[in-house]
């Protein structure tokens, strides 16, 4: 694996939110928030607060279980990293898996198992993918996990696609594809890094705290605070309006 240059949780977080943005938790009001979503200007402290609200509201659970001293870099992805690069142990995963969570054995397995049912069906779907990437050069990211670049990896966000990419072409994998890789001496305590039962029961204890209300998804609250920070009317981000345009109202609010 290859650091192209340093990368910000900022940035990583408005990946993963292009990633996210197409289901349903954000159909309500897509159209007040597609052009912060689609064209971010990460220099902007508001925006960023905004993303992140966004993320929180289906991927919150996970992103508070990537410790907070994890520094990301945009990478590189060599024909070696599939030695020790893993999808996490989850749903239809654990099922094809055959106890080997290395992305490699993975693929090996759907190419020369016969299974049926539901993992029939998951590994079509992940054919049908493939197909499309051999004609398709998908530019979406791919979020990787780990204490340090010499141990395992993990996939956080990408599972599929990297997947459906070794399936298509062994040489197609490094290609495509934005890659970022966050790594923390901490990350071992991480669910989605190891699953073990400490960490499952940490991941547990999170998730029933912001069960019935998550202060960072809460879109509203971070709007509120801008503009309290700008002393503009809080009626002004209210009803549906374009971010670029609040952006432009708050001006230099921080």
């Amino acid at each position: 694996m290859r650091n192209l240059r340093r990368s910000t949780e900022a940035e990583v977080i408005s990946e993963f939110l292009k990633n996210e943005f197409y289901q349903e938790e954000f159909h309500a009001d897509r159209e007040s928030f597609e052009h912060l979503v689609l064209e971010a200007d990460l220099t902007s402290e508001d925006e960023n607060a905004l993303r992140r609200a966004l993320l929180f509201r289906r991927r919150g659970h996970m992103w508070r279980e990537v410790p907070r001293d994890t520094q990301w870099w945009e990478v590189e992805l060599e024909p070696q990293d599939l030695n020790f690069l893993r999808v996490f142990p989850r749903a239809q995963w654990r099922k094809i898996a055959g106890g080997s969570f290395l992305l490699r054995d993975i693929v090996d397995r759907m190419r020369t198992v016969q299974f049926s049912g539901s993992k029939r069906d998951f590994i079509a779907c992940l054919h049908l993918l493939s197909d499309r990437l051999r004609t398709e050069h998908d530019r979406s990211a791919v979020l990787l996990i780990g204490v340090d670049e010499q141990q395992p990896l993990t996939i956080l966000e990408g599972n599929h696609r990297l997947t459906a990419a070794l399936l298509a072409d062994p040489a197609m994998f490094g290609q495509q594809f934005r890659v970022f890789c966050g790594c923390s001496p901490h990350m071992s305590r991480s669910c989605w890094y190891e699953t073990n039962l400490p960490n499952l029961w940490r991941y547990s204890r999170n998730r029933l705290r912001n069960l019935f209300y998550d202060r960072d998804a809460d879109v509203s609250r971070v709007l509120s605070q801008m503009a309290d920070a700008s002393q503009t009317p809080p009626s002004a981000l209210e009803g549906g309006m374009n971010p670029v345009r609040a952006g432009k109202i708050l001006g230099g609010s921080k």
